[in-house]
Formats: C-alpha cells, sequence, structure tokens
C-alpha cells in the first residue's frame, strides 16, 4: 500500500498590495504560479485587474464592477492578529492560523444586513500539464465558455465535451467553470494541494479557470485558477437567488478557508 505524507502548509502575504498571497508552499513546493505585471504595484481602487498571479481576495465580485472586486486594490493594516480592509460598503478581516500541518484562514465580513457578495480565493496555481483535478463526483457545474455570463450547466468533469479535470498542452482555449462543492483536490506529480471551504448558511463552490493560452486575445498567456468561494457565480450582477452569500440580521458572514498538502513517495 502506497503511504501518503502530509506536508506543512505555509503562507506569505503582501497587505500593501490588496492583502494578496503572495507564495504558498507544502514540502519545499511553490504552488503559486507569477507572472511579471508592473501595473500590480500601482493600482487605485476602480482601476482595470492587474494579473501579477498568487492568490488575490476577490470580493464583493469576481467579474463585473469592481473588476475582480474591491479588497484587491486597496492597502490592507494589520491589527493584532487579524488582517483586515475597510471598502465603501464593507470591512473584510482574515485570521490566519496553522492547525496541525493544514492552513486555516478565518474570515468575517461585516457590512449591512442584505447586502449581497461573491469571494473568491483567486489562486492562480504553478501547474505541470499533467496535472488533473479532483472534484468528489458527481457535482453539479456550470460552465463559461466565454467572457459572457452565459453558463452551460452539466455533471462535472465534463461539460459540453470540455474536460475540467484535466489540463493538457496549450490549445487556445480559456474557459470559467463554477463547481458546486466545498471542496477540491489538485494533483500533479507526487504532491498534491486540497482546498475547502466551509460558510455555514452560505453558498459555497469552487471556480476554476482554465486558460490554455486563450486569453487575453492578443497577448495569451497560460494561467490555472483553482479557487475556493462563497457564491456560485463569477459576477453578482448577473446572481439568482441563492447565487450569492447575504449578510444576515448580525451584519456579519464568517467563513473558513483551509488548504492541506499531501506528497506521495
Amino acid at each position: 500500500m502506497v503511504s501518503t505524507t502530509r506536508l506543512p502548509v505555509r503562507a506569505t502575504t503582501d497587505l500593501d498590495h490588496g492583502g494578496r498571497w503572495t507564495s504558498l508552499t507544502a514540502g519545499g513546493r511553490e504552488w503559486l504560479w507569477h507572472r511579471d505585471e508592473p501595473r500590480r504595484r500601482t493600482v487605485r481602487p476602480g482601476d482595470p485587474f492587474a494579473d501579477a498571479g498568487g492568490l488575490e481576495e476577490c470580493v464583493p465580485t469576481v467579474r463585473g464592477l469592481p473588476d475582480h472586486g474591491d479588497a484587491w486594490s486597496r492597502p490592507w493594516r494589520r491589527a493584532g492578529a487579524t488582517d483586515l480592509v475597510e471598502c465603501p460598503d464593507f470591512r473584510l478581516t482574515r485570521r490566519t492560523g496553522e492547525r496541525g500541518d493544514a492552513l486555516v484562514v478565518d474570515y468575517l465580513l461585516a457590512a449591512e444586513p442584505g447586502y449581497r457578495f461573491v469571494w473568491a480565493a483567486h489562486a492562480l496555481l504553478d501547474l505541470t500539464p499533467a496535472a488533473r483535478i479532483g472534484v468528489t463526483e458527481p457535482a453539479v457545474t456550470r460552465l463559461y465558455p466565454d467572457g459572457s455570463d452565459r453558463w452551460a450547466a452539466g455533471d462535472w468533469p465534463r461539460v459540453d465535451g470540455v474536460p475540467l479535470d484535466r489540463l493538457g498542452p496549450d490549445d487556445g482555449s480559456a474557459v470559467g467553470a463554477v463547481v458546486l462543492t466545498p471542496r477540491v483536490s489538485v494533483h500533479d506529480g507526487a504532491d498534491s494541494l486540497h482546498l475547502s471551504v466551509e460558510a455555514e448558511g452560505q453558498p459555497v463552490a469552487v471556480a476554476l479557470w482554465r486558460n490554455l493560452g486563450g486569453f487575453p486575445e492578443g497577448t495569451p498567456y497560460r494561467s490555472v485558477g483553482v479557487e475556493p468561494m462563497l457564491g456560485r457565480v463569477f459576477d453578482r450582477a448577473a446572481a439568482h437567488e441563492g447565487d450569492t452569500a447575504v449578510v444576515p440580521r448580525t451584519g456579519e458572514v464568517a467563513w473558513r478557508l483551509t488548504v492541506t498538502a499531501t506528497r506521495n513517495p
């Protein structure tokens, strides 16, 4: 029987630039992908998204306005053991800790009751073409085959002929998907990364961005996003009932992101 080793997971963040995660390591492996994007260090609220890789905190939307949300473009600050950002409509705090080998991140969003939002841990991962994405089947999946908010529904892992669990070499395609599951694993060689999100009373999912050299038009590059999220759509403006998180009467929504890693010999 093959034994699997659990690896300690560690993260590094940059509070000055949107609280973004600049490193996510386990067993000597860096999981986050990066690209040179000079605009990232000088963005201001309302600017178009500057895709430098890493993991960006996208809230209150991913697509739509503000582009990739309102938190990634603002400086965060530290208050005791928590990181926080103040946005016009909400306050987001994040507390990161270690529980054994796991990285556990607790979030709390405070806003007016009834406030609707989407959050995604927009993690772009450094993966080989042989990597595969594991989801407990069956899971309803919404495939976004183009840049619009139109989606086709199917069951994981193949929707409209697209094998979302496999990457492969660049083929000029770029699709997004939202998988209605609270947990996902990424397997690449001997290493696996496992991500899960839990939020009592709120919709949770995992967003995928499978860009195999199809985006952006004219100067495409390869990038793969695996993103635990609150909500079930990329753009809260296009959401139907039950597709977003909703702030209850208490004025707060809490959720937890857990990251673990394993390695096979």
